[in-house]
């Protein structure tokens, strides 16, 4: 269809309608504080920006994921440096038992003490975190052990299963963040075992068996030492995680930043386009209107 305008004016609307738009995105930019709000503001900063969103989303599911982990490790820490002190409180009665200068109903009175210290260790390593027992592995819906002074043996064999949970570090590797009961206080070697040594004395408390008392001096030590390294394996689980959430901070804010600088007004930018926008506008029809026009009658004499 033909334009009823001359070229000069359809031109001059033509550049009237081109800053009037400009001017209807600056002011979108300033009132939004987007610069990019859909995909023709600058397709060029489209991908950019989904990929950086993507990251910052997987960088902020990872500290979610190390703040629920850190809950879990300050529990097992805390139930470590409680078992630690136990297990101190258990060498004591040893200690006294062995001095020979005990009655029999003194005996039996530290053999119930021992008693109640194995069944508090057994407590512990049951310990639950959100419906979950900690210590026991990949199989953590199940008491990792169960307890009966009546029996020969008082503590049951493991019933959890092997440990293969690890938390993700935002930059993308893994480590482990656990370790079973069965690691922590059921360690074969004789010496070592928190379990087997602490039932040992309780067996020889009630028999008034001094050699076994004397032995499980010996056991009761080595299983102290050996329940601290396993503190010291939560301590440095404990640190990974505190440099990770470092790192996992440090990376969120870097991606925020990123967006904002593809996806955010510059506003003193955007109020300085703002204005030359509107000054050309104002230029446009001050100009148009002072341009001279011919009609029919400017030819009739």
């Amino acid at each position: 269809m033909l334009s009823p305008l001359n070229p000069a004016s359809q031109q001059f609307l033509n550049n009237l309608d081109t800053i009037g738009q400009r001017l209807l995105q600056d002011q979108q930019q300033i009132s939004s504080g987007l610069r990019v709000a859909q995909v023709s503001d600058a397709p060029d900063s489209v991908s950019p920006i989904l990929q950086a969103r993507a990251s910052l989303s997987s960088a902020q599911q990872v500290l979610q994921n190390l703040g629920r982990v850190t809950t879990e490790t300050n529990s097992a820490d805390q139930t470590l440096q409680t078992a630690v002190n136990l297990v101190q409180q258990a060498r004591t009665i040893a200690t006294e038992a062995a001095s020979g200068t005990q009655t029999a109903q003194t005996q039996q009175d530290l053999a119930q003490q021992a008693g109640a210290i194995l069944q508090q260790l057994v407590g512990l390593s049951n310990t639950t975190v959100e419906g979950r027992f900690i210590f026991s592995g990949d199989t953590d819906q199940t008491a990792a052990y169960s307890i009966d002074l009546t029996q020969p043996n008082p503590v049951s064999a493991y019933q959890g299963s092997s440990s293969t949970r690890q938390v993700q570090h935002p930059d993308g590797t893994t480590f482990a963040v656990s370790e079973t009961a069965q690691q922590i206080f059921d360690a074969p070697a004789a010496n070592q075992g928190v379990f087997s040594s602490i039932a040992g004395l309780y067996t020889a408390l009630q028999n008034n068996d001094q050699a076994g008392i004397d032995t499980a001096i010996q056991n009761i030590t080595g299983a102290g030492d050996y329940l601290n390294s396993q503190l010291a394996f939560y301590g440095s689980v404990e640190n990974k995680i505190t440099d990770a959430t470092s790192f996992g901070n440090n990376l969120t804010l870097q991606l925020q930043t990123q967006i904002s600088q593809y996806q955010d007004t510059d506003e003193s930018r955007a109020i300085v386009q703002l204005t030359q926008d509107q000054t050309a506008q104002q230029a446009s029809i001050q100009s148009w209107s002072q341009i001279p026009r011919t009609t029919l009658f400017d030819f009739i004499k």
